[in-house]
């Protein structure tokens, strides 16, 4: 009998999925042996990709990549630096804000509009949609997960985003 089982460990800079494997022989384990002395194997991955930006942190008015902390809006790419974006907010968005994301080449754009969801006008993403460049809107929390997931799937992905506090 084999029972396998997954935790999943968050530290401060390290997620690590642990997967442990029970082994129980075929044969009948003798009375006097106690459940513990079953065969148990644990494997230690962290869940990062090399040379892939992970968002690791966010509050209202920050946010890290890696280690490195990123304040006011940021466009992060799957790949590379990750650079301050000009629209200070929501109302600030214009046309030529998304069509900076086009330079990137990405196959998807995480929009973060801030603390709450709100939708860019769909005349602010034509650049994108013309060039066949799915775009999703959702609150910034919700697209910092949604962008690591992505990026975990070796997706093509950029998450720009707005800062929660404002």
């Amino acid at each position: 009998m084999k029972a396998d089982a997954s935790v999943m460990l968050r530290c401060a800079n390290y997620n690590l999925t642990i997967a442990i494997s029970l082994e129980e022989s075929a044969v009948a384990v003798p009375p006097r042996c106690a459940p513990h002395d079953r065969t148990r194997n644990v494997k230690f991955q962290p869940d990062s990709l090399e040379g892939v930006n992970t968002i690791t942190r966010h509050d209202a008015e920050k946010l890290w990549v890696g280690n490195q902390p990123h304040s006011g809006s940021v466009i992060v790419p799957w790949v590379g630096s990750v650079r301050p974006w000009a629209p200070a907010d929501f109302a600030a968005l214009t046309q030529p804000h998304f069509d900076e994301l086009l330079q990137l080449n990405p196959e998807l754009v995480i929009f973060g509009s801030g603390a709450r969801l709100r939708f860019p006008v769909p005349a602010l993403l034509s650049g994108l949609i013309a060039q066949r460049i799915g775009v999703e809107s959702m609150d910034t929390a919700a697209a910092c997960r949604t962008y690591n997931v992505l990026v975990s799937e070796r997706r093509r992905v950029i998450a720009a985003l707005l800062p929660e506090a404002r």
